[in-house]
């Protein structure tokens, strides 16, 4: 299988609507597998990013209406953000809307800060790993009812009683689901049980190796294979500041430097032919889809040289 290639960007930074349609609609062009979002209320640099926050799913339900090929999808949804029996309405309703293109990737939640801002409950970690299990219970249950039929569910959080199960999404039994992290024990036992897909976020070829290892265990552990689910596709997200030349990739850069809440990370900075190598080494070890992470929403030219320059290259690379 030939090496997938998504671009994700963090809109909380500071971009509007437009400016993610412009990018969504070159991606395509260019070649990009998907265009993904991650789904936050507010930048994680001290200072405020104006515009301000869009709301992932509103987005990523316009852009079905403005794109035709691209895949569309978050990396990650806060499962603190919604309710999981309306969140699976709206996924299964720009599923629809996209023509049956829509991922959904959803994690526990983690940024503290924004719940706080906004007045979103954030509870303690391992009860947001309680209730993440819970939506992914509901939603992948409400997506696999049979047409016609009702779906119930009683849990710790969350309860359902006769729920319809509609709207039915495009693809079947529903959209891909993507959970990652970098957690030890309850990331990978969650990925096993409900994920189509598995990502470790921006660190290191060695770090996704022992992670890609833990999600593998554990589906062993679930039998995952004997309940005829099909092996996770394992991805990895680059961030990523290339250029024709050295000045270009340090003013790209330039962001990375900014204090921020969000863990450290394994950067590619430099010429797409470094990028190109980075790639190789994820596919080595397994990996069949990145998620390559470019920082400036407006920076088009940066899309278009990655769409130029390293995609055409990749067709060796398995």
């Amino acid at each position: 299988m030939s090496m997938r290639v998504s671009v994700f960007t963090e809109p909380h930074r500071g971009a509007t609507y437009d400016d993610q349609l412009h990018f969504a609609q070159l991606a395509e062009q260019g070649g990009f597998d998907a265009f993904l979002r991650a789904d936050h209320y507010q930048a994680m640099s001290d200072e405020p990013a104006p515009p301000g926050p869009t709301d992932a799913w509103l987005t990523l339900a316009a852009l079905a209406r403005e794109t035709s090929r691209i895949r569309l999808g978050t990396l990650v949804t806060s499962a603190t953000f919604r309710l999981p029996g309306p969140l699976a309405v709206m996924v299964a309703q720009v599923d629809q809307m996209s023509g049956g293109r829509v991922e959904l990737g959803i994690g526990a939640g983690w940024y503290a800060r924004e719940h706080v801002s906004y007045g979103i409950p954030f509870p303690g970690a391992s009860e947001r790993f309680d209730r993440l299990a819970e939506q992914l219970d509901v939603i992948t249950g409400l997506w696999r009812t049979p047409s016609g039929g009702t779906f119930n569910y009683v849990g710790d959080h969350y309860r359902l009683t006769d729920c319809p199960a509609l709207p039915r999404p495009v693809q079947t039994p529903g959209p891909p689901v993507i959970i990652g992290g970098r957690g030890p024990k309850r990331t990978p036992e969650l990925a096993a049980r409900y994920a189509d897909e598995f990502n470790v976020p921006f660190t290191s070829v060695e770090q996704a190796r022992e992670a890609y290892g833990r999600v593998q265990e554990a589906c062993q552990r679930v039998d995952r294979a004997g309940s005829g689910r099909p092996p996770l596709t394992l991805s990895a997200g680059i961030v990523v500041a290339i250029g024709r030349t050295d000045s270009e990739a340090r003013r790209r850069a330039a962001p990375l430097h900014v204090k921020s809440a969000l863990p450290p990370e394994d950067p590619v900075v430099g010429s797409p032919q470094q990028l190109i190598d980075r790639i190789g080494e994820f596919a080595a070890i397994g990996t069949t889809r990145v998620h390559l992470r470019l920082i400036d929403l407006t920076d088009l030219d940066h899309l278009e040289l990655i769409a130029a320059e390293v995609l055409p290259r990749l067709d060796g690379i398995r």
